[in-house]
């Protein structure tokens, strides 16, 4: 599964095959994309609709095709298939150390508005929480 394989290369702590497939079966809660270049998925992406609210769970691109502009157009996406849901607010959370996800999601206007400290079991890292108004 080459949705498995981006995971473990862009995660410490990957989540496996079987929580992806569960993740697939929940309609109406989670959603879920693939980007193709040349008929090869080089990234995948998903959020939790919850209530009024888009909470992006993950996003990434395959580390031989970053720096493409591929995760911007991927994000832009998203935030459009979530603004035409009429959902109000879209959140996440980002490692305090991954700087490049920052700047990502601050291009889009994306606000830092709390630090969840420890949020990263393999690391005892903090994260930082974001929130984008639609």
């Amino acid at each position: 599964m080459r949705v498995g394989e981006i995971e473990r290369l862009s995660f410490s702590f990957p989540w496996s095959v079987s929580f992806f497939s569960s993740e697939l079966k929940k309609k109406g809660f989670a959603y879920y994309w693939v980007i193709e270049l040349n008929e090869v998925v080089v990234g995948y992406a998903g959020y939790w609709k919850i209530k009024n609210e888009a909470h992006l769970v993950n996003l990434a691109i395959h580390p031989h095709y970053r720096r493409k502009g591929l995760g911007k157009k991927f994000l832009a996406y998203i935030l459009d298939d979530a603004q035409n849901k009429g959902l109000k607010m879209v959140t996440l959370e980002v490692r305090e150390s991954n700087r490049k996800a920052q700047r990502l999601y601050e291009k889009f206007g994306f606000k830092k508005v709390a630090i969840h400290p420890h949020y990263y079991h393999d690391t005892d890292e903090s994260a930082f929480v974001y929130l984008k108004k639609l």
